[in-house]
């Protein structure tokens, strides 16, 4: 079973290799009390990619590793920078499947290749404090790298690293640096000896093939990128062919000016949201799965708020491969967050109103409605439908299809589309407000909170370009959002108590708290409908963008 390891590290460029000692005296460093000489390990490490490197592109690294005290396959996930989570495994001769998964979302049927070997002496010392404890451990890295496929170079040098003890104060880091800085060690180029191994020993093109590769790429700068096919459900939708007339890709620098580039953008950042969080929801890292869904449902939004400037004809399909995935990280997320306002309502209630085994039923009931969720999901994520949705995604990304529309100036049409959105909310709320309580009003006002999530999505795409004040539409619609999604949890928490006032009734046990928790739970939605003129009256006032 593979475990998880909090690195916190820098790296820095030592000498050529055969040169001086690089390390200063580091007993001067505040807080450092002693440096321990650990001695010299020798290190041997394989590096595993898809032979287009796609784990290298996205800054992972998998290897497996002998020598030294952590032997072992290590899979190094990027958290920020000088920061990655290192996932470790034992020494076997092919990747773990656990290690595999985790890097699925971006490898996705391509296999894992061996790419670069690294031969390292690992010169150790450790820094620790007045009561011998571990500050950080610093190493002179002699390294040689062997390039293993898409090439055959070789490339020597030495860098220095410094990595922060568990649970240490990274601000140490800062005191390190400053007495490296004073010896006149930089900072490393390269972000990990792997990006450093495969940029030294890349085949090199002859000279006149680079200038002839740098001008194609000059001529072609500006022309619009040829669509693929977009797939879902084992369909493809021709992209190109769906594209009703070519806006302008984003300029080199790409900042965003045209309207199409702006919705793209926010388009790109949702669909890399969806990859990169798939590791983090595999290994259960919490609020994971609920970020990934409102990933899904951003980027669904996305496609049908602005269908000015992406064609539905293609995006629709998507938009249901995107929902059906929304619904499955929901799968038990939604009864989770039923069962705590249960569980939070009953702790609320005097212990004299509480009669008979409620805690013990909503425990039993709870557990019944959940489906084996982990299992179901790590299936859902190994499935071809999802990583055919990937796909597709990638795919439109490349080769979006926009619309004529998608080459104007951003004030006018997406402002336009974000209108759009805020009026269908005005008349959701208004049509829910005319209405007399009951299941009526329920209905209309959960799909006002539906299309003020929605309105809420759009005027985030649209901020970069418009400012403040779609950035205002988005405190607005998720204050009204979270006033409505009050009322819905009040709805579903009166549904589930009816049910569980069945099942104690049929079981001959006392209902009469279930009909108390009901009671609460329709004040609370009383208060919701009160509350809701006044805070529509405040937003209808400032009005959208």
């Amino acid at each position: 079973m593979a475990d998880t390891k909090r690195e916190i590290e820098r790296k820095y460029e030592g000498p050529p290799v055969g040169g001086d000692a690089p390390l200063p005296d580091l007993t001067d460093v505040p807080g450092v009390s002693g440096v321990i000489d650990k001695g010299v390990a020798e290190l041997d490490a394989t590096y595993y990619d898809t032979a287009d490197q796609r784990l290298a592109t996205a800054s992972l690294t998998l290897r497996r590793r002998t020598g030294g005290d952590d032997a072992g396959w290590h899979l190094k996930l990027p958290v920020s920078e000088g920061v990655r989570d290192e996932i470790r495994a034992p020494l076997s001769d092919t990747v773990p499947e656990d290690l595999t998964a985790l890097v699925r979302s971006r490898i996705r049927e391509a296999e894992l290749v061996p790419v670069v070997r690294l031969l390292s002496a690992r010169d150790i010392r450790h820094l620790v404090d007045a009561s011998g404890t571990l500050l950080a451990e610093v190493s002179v890295d002699r390294v040689r790298a062997e390039r293993l496929s898409g090439g055959a170079g070789s490339a020597e040098w030495t860098e220095i690293e410094v990595e922060l003890a568990d649970d240490g104060d990274p601000a140490f880091l800062d005191k390190v640096e400053k007495k490296l800085r004073k010896a006149g060690i930089k900072r490393s180029a390269s972000a990990s000896k792997l990006a450093k191994a495969l940029d030294d020993t890349a085949p090199r093109k002859p000279e006149k093939a680079e200038k002839a590769e740098k001008a194609g790429k000059a001529e072609t700068a500006g022309k619009p990128g040829k669509a693929g096919k977009a797939g879902t459900t084992g369909k493809v939708a021709d992209v190109s062919k769906a594209t009703t007339k070519a806006a302008k890709p984003e300029p080199p620098d790409s900042t965003p000016r045209t309207a199409g580039d702006h919705i793209l953008t926010y388009a790109r950042a949702q669909r890399d949201a969806i990859v990169e969080l798939d590791p983090a929801v595999r290994r259960d890292v919490p609020d994971s799965v609920h970020r990934m869904r409102v990933a899904t449902r951003r980027l669904r939004s996305t496609f049908r708020s602005y269908g000015k400037i992406l064609d539905r004809t293609v995006t629709d399909p998507i938009g249901v491969e995107l929902k059906w995935l929304a619904a499955e990280l929901g799968v038990d997320r939604d009864q989770e967050v039923l069962t705590e306002h249960l569980t939070t309502a009953l702790d609320d209630l005097p212990s004299d109103l509480v009669t008979g085994p409620v805690q013990a039923r909503l425990s039993t009931w709870s557990g019944a409605r959940r489906s084996g969720s982990r299992q179901h999901l790590i299936a859902v994520l190994d499935g071809k439908r999802y990583l055919d949705l990937l796909t597709t995604l990638d795919t439109l990304v490349a080769g979006p299809p926009l619309r004529e529309a998608a080459s104007k100036k951003p004030e006018k049409v997406i402002a336009k589309a974000v209108r759009k959105d805020f009026e269908k909310v005005a008349d959701l709320v208004g049509e829910a407000l005319e209405l007399p309580s009951g299941s009526e009003r329920d209905l209309a006002m959960h799909d006002a909170r539906k299309k003020a999530k929605r309105t809420r999505y759009a005027a985030e795409a649209a901020t970069p370009a418009l400012g403040d004040p779609a950035a205002d539409l988005v405190k607005s619609m998720k204050s009204l959002q979270t006033l409505l999604g009050d009322h819905q949890d009040s709805v579903m928490v009166r549904g589930a108590l009816r049910e569980l006032a069945t099942e104690a009734h049929e079981a001959g046990e006392n209902a009469f708290t279930y009909g108390v928790l009901y009671g609460r739970a329709e004040q609370r939605a009383a208060a919701v409908e009160a509350e809701l003129p006044g805070e529509w009256e405040a937003i209808e006032d400032k009005g959208a963008v």
